[in-house]
């Protein structure tokens, strides 16, 4: 079936009024749907597509689709459509019709180019009281106070229950129904586009989540040739692929045209196993750009990708894959490293403010080095990958919610860390990404939570993440990931914004991204006007980004020590930007305390000075 990047293809669809069913069912005999008490019969065409037109189905009606697989012998079953964009009895009742016109008011709207990005990570049923699409929505000037360009929402594909990340989501086409539904995420895109935000949405199409999850009984959706954590692997480049690698198609096209979501994160895109000759993300990136051309709206894909392989982000025409940007998340190792994070795990493969000015310089720590953790050699360099391609953080949800107690930063580092770190992320020449509530050192943890119905499954989750943990348990036990009480400690604490510490953050936070924003130096994200120097002996880097006017440096201390340290040569008087130990920002001191003779600076412990000075003509 060729794609239409205008219309949606698969599911159910109306067209001035009637509606359109077409399923892939590749293994059915014969495919029925099963609506208001009546039976109606789609007609078998190519590749293993089944398709009905009719005017008995309208927008608001349930259906079924009742599934015979062989002339005789087994019983048919009953199941719904695998790209159903509304389960309101959850994830094995019936589908819900739904039309996706909207009145959109964003005609106006261009994502800006994502060097523009100050990106925040948000969980919908967490971020909010209430939990849901109107809750974000409601926050919308708060992030616009703070300078967020950006917004991304965590998975929101139909889950089990009330209760999840969304990587567990089964239904890619239906949005979680006590999010909001379609209408309801339509409706906070359509605001955060009239405020000037672009949104950013997290897929999943490595895997489906376990509960409600039968796609086998339509067709070949996994191969054995492959499996990742979750098991059996999607099929994208066995047998009957096609129909697979379209399904996954058809979702990121809807996302973009008819949620005018402006980017989709792609979680763990390395568990993708495709050895076709067009890698699937490369067809998608294919498709995302006739899809930009078509409507004059330019949409972009974001990887999360654990390989150091910038064949992912590079350009097709160089034998890349064409994705726009990834994840990186060993600049977020060496940051916590450099801050006196633990060295167990994948942290024991780095070394701190030597390995922290390295991923400042190079992106990716490991591009050809032996790693002692992975017991090999790793990576590949990315030298000629624009700062803009790569997403870096000092927490996400991953970073946080897969500790055993979920606990955030500002449960691990001290207050004058956590300037620090944030201070690395947006001096970076890359996108700077928070996860929700760090811009006011939100205290309550972000935990990894369910609501599964299957009990057997229940009891795998729990004894699961017990056995992830079990060497540092000690006297307890991870949280109990079904437990409401689990969820319900996972909401952020809006009444801490405006109150003590919490405040000196948020104003810190913004006085920093305002800096971001408004520096012709800091707001370029160059790599190649980058200097990284580590002070290995003191814990300290200097950073020195420039144009070839102004020259910025920041000068970090990591350590719990005054230190000496010498701006840069070849500049003019230097003029103080940003002091984290400033009273201002809840620090102990007053502020630097001088620039001294040969451009020497005492900077406090724990604190991070942002200088600016012109170029001295030579």
């Amino acid at each position: 079936m060729k794609i239409d990047i205008q219309r949606r293809q698969i599911g159910l669809n109306f067209k001035d009024g009637v509606a359109e069913l077409r399923i892939w069912a590749p293994l059915a005999w014969q495919v029925l749907v099963l609506s208001g008490g009546t039976s109606l019969h789609l007609e078998k065409e190519d590749r293993g597509y089944w398709f009905l037109q009719t005017n008995k189905i309208q927008p608001g009606d349930q259906y079924q689709l009742k599934i015979v697989t062989q002339e005789s012998g087994t019983e048919p079953i009953l199941r719904p459509d695998p790209a159903t964009l509304n389960q309101p009895a959850g994830l094995t009742g019936p589908s819900k019709a739904l039309d996706l016109t909207y009145a959109w008011t964003d005609a106006a709207w261009q994502c800006p180019d994502p060097e523009k990005f100050i990106i925040y990570e948000l969980h919908t049923g967490t971020f909010s009281l209430n939990g849901d699409f109107k809750g974000i929505a409601e926050k919308l000037d708060h992030m616009l106070a703070l300078g967020i360009t950006a917004i991304e929402l965590m998975p929101v594909a139909q889950f089990p229950g009330g209760r999840n990340w969304g990587y567990d989501g089964v239904f890619p086409f239906a949005v979680q129904e006590s999010y909001g539904g379609a209408k309801g995420l339509q409706e906070l895109v359509d605001s955060c586009h009239s405020k000037g935000i672009a949104v950013i949405l997290d897929v999943v199409y490595n895997h489906f989540g376990p509960e409600g999850n039968h796609f086998a009984d339509f067709g070949p959706y996994f191969t054995n040739k492959y499996h990742t954590p979750w098991g059996q692997a999607i099929n994208f480049d066995d047998a009957q692929s096609d129909g697979v690698r379209s399904f996954f198609i058809e979702n990121c096209l809807m996302w973009f045209r008819d949620f005018h979501i402006d980017a989709l994160r792609l979680d763990a895109v390395h568990a993708i196993r495709d050895f076709s000759a067009v890698h699937f993300l490369e067809e998608l990136r294919q498709y995302t750009d006739q899809l930009s051309a078509s409507t004059n709206k330019t949409f972009y894909l974001i990887a999360e990708v654990d390989l150091n392989n910038n064949r992912y982000i590079n350009p097709i025409e160089t034998g890349g894959y064409g994705m726009h940007a990834q994840w990186m998340d060993e600049f977020h190792h060496t940051l916590r490293v450099a801050a006196g994070g633990e060295r167990i795990g994948y942290y024991s493969d780095f070394n701190g403010v030597e390995h922290l000015a390295k991923s400042y310089r190079d992106a990716y720590v490991y591009d050809g080095w032996y790693s002692p953790h992975r017991e090999k050699t790793f990576g590949r360099p990315a030298l000629n990958n624009p700062g803009k391609q790569f997403v870096v953080f000092s927490q996400n949800h991953d970073q946080v919610g897969n500790r055993m107690l979920g606990e955030r930063s500002s449960s691990l580092y001290r207050f004058e860390l956590l300037k620090v770190m944030a201070g690395a992320v947006f001096c970076s020449p890359y996108l700077p990404l928070i996860f929700m509530g760090e811009e006011w050192a939100e205290t309550r943890p972000f935990q990894f939570f369910t609501s599964h119905t299957d009990p057997g499954l229940i009891e795998a989750v729990r004894e699961g993440r017990k056995a992830e943990f079990s060497a540092f348990q000690g006297e307890q036990e991870p949280p109990d990931p079904q437990s409401l009480a689990t969820f319900e400690a996972s909401k952020l604490d809006w009444n801490k914004v405006g109150t003590g510490k919490h405040q000196l953050m948020l104003q810190y936070y913004r006085q920093l991204i305002s800096l971001r924003k408004n520096s012709p130096v800091l707001s370029k994200l160059d790599r190649n006007s980058l200097k990284a120097t580590a002070l290995a002996d003191q814990n300290c880097l200097i950073l020195e980004r420039s144009n070839s006017i102004e020259k910025v440096v920041c000068l970090m201390n990591f350590s719990p020590e005054v230190q000496l340290l010498k701006l840069p040569e070849g500049a003019a008087p230097y003029i103080l930007l940003l002091d984290s130990s400033s009273a201002r920002w809840g620090g102990p001191e007053q502020g630097v305390k001088a620039v001294l003779a040969d451009n020497q600076v005492t900077i406090f412990p724990e604190s991070i000075l942002i200088f600016s000075a012109q170029h001295v003509s030579s």
